[in-house]
C-alpha cells in the first residue's frame, strides 16, 4: 500500500509561546483564515487519501471533540485520546497506537498541529513505500537553521544522524530540517516505550538509526511555517488567505481580504494583505487593516491601524488606535489613540486606556 489510509496527529503541546492566544484555546484550534487551524490540516490529510485520524490531545483537550465530532463533516473519522501526563512527542505517538487499525507493514502518517505546510503528502507515501524505509521524514530546507534538528541524508535520501540545534559553523552540515511529518512502518510505532515522555525527534529517530533501521529523508521545500509565536501564526493565516499556503478548508476564494459572513465591515474601511476578520467582528469607519487577524466578536473602532497583528475575541480597539506587530488577547480592550508596536502582547481582559501607551516593547 502507498497510501497512508491512517493517520496521528499531535495536539496536545500547551502553546507558551503563542500566549495570550492560548490562555482559553489550545494552540491548533486558534482560527487560522477563518476556521481553526486543526481544520486546514484534517482537510489536507482527507485530501491525501487519509480516512481515520487519532488526536493526540493534552492541553485543553475538552475542546477538540465537541467541535470536530465524530469527523464526518470532513469525510473522516476521528478519535480522541488524551494524555494524564505530558508524554512528548514519542509518547504521544505509542500512546495512541492501540486505536489504530494498520497492520504491522502498513503506513501511518504522524504529523505535528502546529506546522503550515504545503507538503505533498501522498508523494512522501509514495517515497516511503518505494524505497521501504522503516520511517519517512519530511525534511524542509532553511536559511539559518540553527533553531531546528539538522536531518543530513546521503545521495539516495537515506538519514545519516540526527543533530539537534546546532550552534557553531562547524556543526552545520546541510540545511535540511525536521519539518514534522513522518510516514512510520505500523510496527515500528510498537517499538516506542510506553507509559513514559519520549522524544521522537531527540531519542526515538536517533535509537532507531542506531540500531541499523531504514530512515528516508524526502526533501519538499513547498511552503513551510511553524507556527509556534504569533507572528508566524498571524503570517500563516495571512499566507492561507492570500493562497500562497494550500489549504482546501479556508472558507472562501483567495485574495486580499477575508470577512466571515456575519461580520460587518464598514464601507470605507480598508482590509489588506491576507487580513481575516471574524464571526460577527466589527470594523469601523476607515480603520486601515493590513496582515491581521481579528477574531470573532471583536471590535475594531475607526479611523484604528493595525498591522500585522492579532486582535482577540471579544477585544476592543479604540478609534485611532495604531497597532504593528502586536497581540491583543481575548477580551481585551484598547482605548482610542495608543500606540503599540513590534511584538507586545496585551493580556486577555486587560483595560488600557485612552492615549495611555505610546511606546514599543524593545524601548
Amino acid at each position: 500500500m502507498t497510501e497512508a489510509r491512517e493517520a496521528i496527529l499531535l495536539v496536545g503541546g500547551k502553546g507558551t509561546r503563542l500566549r495570550p492566544l492560548t490562555v482559553h484555546t489550545p494552540k491548533p484550534m486558534v482560527p487560522a483564515a477563518g476556521v481553526p487551524f486543526l481544520t486546514h490540516q484534517l482537510a489536507r490529510a482527507r485530501a491525501a487519501g487519509v480516512e481515520h485520524v487519532v488526536l493526540a490531545t493534552s492541553y485543553l483537550a475538552e475542546v477538540f471533540e465537541p467541535y470536530f465530532g465524530d469527523g464526518s463533516s470532513l469525510g473522516l473519522s476521528l478519535e480522541y485520546v488524551t494524555e494524564r501526563e505530558p508524554l512528548g512527542t514519542g509518547g504521544a505517538i505509542r500512546n495512541v497506537a492501540s486505536r489504530l487499525a494498520s497492520g504491522p507493514d502498513e503506513p501511518v502518517l504522524v504529523f505535528n498541529g502546529d506546522i503550515l505546510t504545503g507538503l505533498d503528502i501522498r508523494a512522501l507515501a509514495a517515497s516511503h513505500a518505494t524505497s521501504g524505509a522503516d520511517v519517512s521524514l519530511h525534511l524542509t530546507r532553511v536559511e539559518d537553521p540553527r533553531a531546528f534538528g539538522l536531518v543530513p541524508t546521503d545521495g539516495s535520501g537515506r538519514v545519516t544522524a540526527f543533530l539537534e540545534k546546532p550552534q557553531t559553523p562547524q556543526e552545520i552540515v546541510t540545511d535540511q530540517i525536521n519539518a514534522g511529518a513522518y510516514i512510520f512502518r505500523r510496527s515500528v510505532i510498537d517499538t516506542i516505550p510506553a507509559g513514559r515522555p519520549v522524544s521522537v525527534e531527540r531519542e526515538t529517530f536517533p535509537g532507531l538509526l542506531a540500531d541499523g533501521a531504514h530512515l528516508q529523508g524526502m526533501v519538499d521545500s513547498t511552503y513551510w511555517l511553524d507556527l509556534g509565536t504569533p507572528q508566524a501564526f498571524v503570517r500563516g493565516s495571512a499566507d492561507l488567505v492570500l493562497g500562497r499556503a494550500p489549504s482546501p478548508a479556508v472558507p472562501g476564494r483567495c485574495g486580499d481580504r477575508l470577512v466571515l459572513p456575519s461580520a460587518s465591515v464598514a464601507a470605507d474601511a480598508k482590509l489588506t494583505a491576507g487580513t481575516v476578520v471574524g464571526e460577527r467582528a466589527r470594523i469601523g469607519e476607515g480603520a486601515r487593516i493590513s496582515g491581521s487577524t481579528v477574531l470573532q466578536d471583536a471590535v475594531v473602532e475607526p479611523g484604528a491601524v493595525i498591522t500585522d497583528s492579532l486582535v482577540g475575541a471579544g477585544a476592543r480597539i479604540g478609534s485611532r488606535t495604531v497597532l504593528t506587530g502586536a497581540v491583543i488577547g481575548d477580551g481585551a480592550q484598547v482605548g482610542a489613540d495608543n500606540e503599540l508596536r513590534d511584538g507586545i502582547r496585551v493580556w486577555c481582559g486587560a483595560v488600557l486606556p485612552d492615549a495611555s501607551v505610546r511606546f514599543s516593547s524593545d524601548q
